[in-house]
């Protein structure tokens, strides 16, 4: 943890002066850490609570931008608009750029559509769409009212496209050159044109109807001789990227092939932008984060989420669940005769139930992200639905017998220890095969089997398990 004094900005004869604030010694995150300090932490919340502004200037000015955001976000809603109206100018693009989507949402919503214009106007095209558009559609158009023409058309023409798409994602700040230019050409461009992109790692080759034909890395350029002409330096073969391709198929690309930047084209094949890498860092995390809290039934799982959108995503699928446990609960109903009668039944059924729903989730995860990675497609559904069905059998034999012989061991009775080794091998089957067919069906009705297959898989799960170990039990007469 570093240390450094804090100071008091004043204004003396018009010029800004530094004054070290004595009695405070800040706790800002050192090199290579990724925490802000709880004491650090506790020193801001102070300075906020007390309204001292100055003191709260000096804790968070040293801070990297995405300290900032991270700052931001462990801050309530309160603190967190009043830090942000004391930083003011300092809160600028860079960390919003790095802030999560609801406590982003939630200091535009204290900013004027010209403020909001100022600020999307010195990110890159995918940051300021992400800034625009969440906003009303009224907000959005007044914000665009406030931006310069150029700017405006841009942002206009990437909210034309799909949300999560690479239309969405891309940025339309890049470098493309022509073919029939020598790298003495290419190096000049780059040095006498300011206004070029200043973040790229690749240099696009176009023809004349600005359709990328190849590539050149930022390496090769330089130590490329400069008579050498572009046709002959570039690499033909490249990635690209369709506008309207999903975000997450986006992502498998780059993971695939191992890219730093890929070349995004419109339908006619002209190039429109391009992806980075460090776009695609916080898709994976985000997709990944939101596939493991859907699978849950709790939304996108973001803690900065409002409270009642939170309620509402969870409630409604908890309804769900009610809904399913009354069914499961309605199966074993209709055996309650062969309960009363056998009451050690009730204190064994739920093993079959739970055993069969931890199978199912263990199959239901597996096939999500296989789905979600495309390593589960048309071409081979029938050997991984085999291969789980081959699993389900192997575990519900090997679960069933180890039950089968705890029972015996306790009640001494053969029949039911049969029923619950019979019942364990059925429901695990159920199991395994209700842990990929389901997910593999909703994925074919084209939603998105990470939000809706968990409440299946336990429906299916609960009611089997209960009407293969009663229904069992009372064809077999246990006593």
């Amino acid at each position: 943890m570093a240390f450094t004094p804090g100071y008091k900005r004043t204004m003396v004869d018009g010029q800004t002066s530094e004054i070290e604030h004595e009695d405070v010694a800040l706790a800002t995150p050192g090199p290579g850490e990724e925490r802000l300090d709880p004491e650090f932490m506790h020193a801001v919340i102070e300075a906020l609570d007390a309204e001292d502004a100055d003191r709260a200037t000096a804790l968070v000015e040293p801070l990297h931008p995405a300290d900032i955001a991270d700052l931001l976000e462990l801050l309530d809603s309160d603190r967190r608009r009043a830090l942000a109206a004391i930083l003011g100018p300092r809160l600028d693009g860079d960390v919003f750029a790095e802030l999560n989507d609801w406590v982003r949402d939630d200091l535009i919503d204290a900013l004027d559509p010209h403020e909001v214009a100022d600020l999307a106007t010195k990110l890159d095209t995918d940051d300021a769409v992400a800034i625009i558009e969440d906003l009303e559609a009224d907000e959005q158009r007044a914000v665009l009212r406030a931006m310069a023409a150029d700017d405006r058309a841009a942002i206009e023409e990437a909210l034309s496209y799909p949300e999560e798409s690479a239309g969405r994602l891309m940025q339309r700040e890049l470098i493309a050159v022509p073919e029939h230019w020598s790298i003495g050409q290419v190096i000049d461009y780059l040095q006498e044109n300011p206004e070029l992109a200043t973040d790229f790692w690749e240099v696009f080759v176009v023809d004349p109807g600005h359709r990328p034909i190849g590539t050149m890395k930022l390496s090769w350029v330089l130590r490329t001789p400069r008579d050498i002409m572009v046709s002959d330096a570039m690499q033909r073969e490249q990635t690209l990227i369709p506008v309207d391709m999903d975000q997450e198929e986006v992502a498998l690309r780059f993971q695939k092939y191992g890219l730093i930047s890929a070349a995004v084209v419109d339908p006619s094949g002209r190039l429109v932008g391009m992806i980075t890498v460090d776009d695609i860092v916080h898709i994976i995390q985000e997709e990944a984060g939101e596939d493991i809290t859907r699978l849950s039934g709790a939304g996108d799982g973001d803690i900065n989420r409002p409270f009642f959108e939170t309620v509402k995503t969870r409630q409604s699928w908890l309804i769900i669940n009610l809904g399913t446990a009354l069914l499961a609960s309605g199966v074993v109903s209709l055996f309650q005769v062969t309960i009363s009668h056998v009451v050690t039944l009730a204190v064994l059924m739920p093993i079959v139930a739970s055993m069969g729903g931890n199978a199912g989730t263990q199959t239901m995860a597996v096939a999500v992200r296989a789905i979600a990675t495309n390593q589960l497609t048309e071409s081979n559904n029938l050997r991984t639905i085999l291969r789980e069905f081959r699993i389900a059998i192997t575990n519900g034999l090997t679960l069933g017998f180890l039950l089968a012989i705890g029972v015996y061991l306790i009640y001494r009775e053969p029949a039911l220890s049969l029923v619950i080794a019979l019942a364990m091998v059925i429901n695990n089957i159920v199991a395994g095969l209700s842990g990929i067919l389901i997910p593999l069906a909703l994925n074919r009705l084209r939603v998105d089997p990470a939000v809706s297959s968990a409440v299946f898989v336990t429906m299916m799960t609960d009611i089997m398990g209960f009407f293969c170990f009663l229904g069992l039990a009372t064809l077999i007469g246990v006593h």
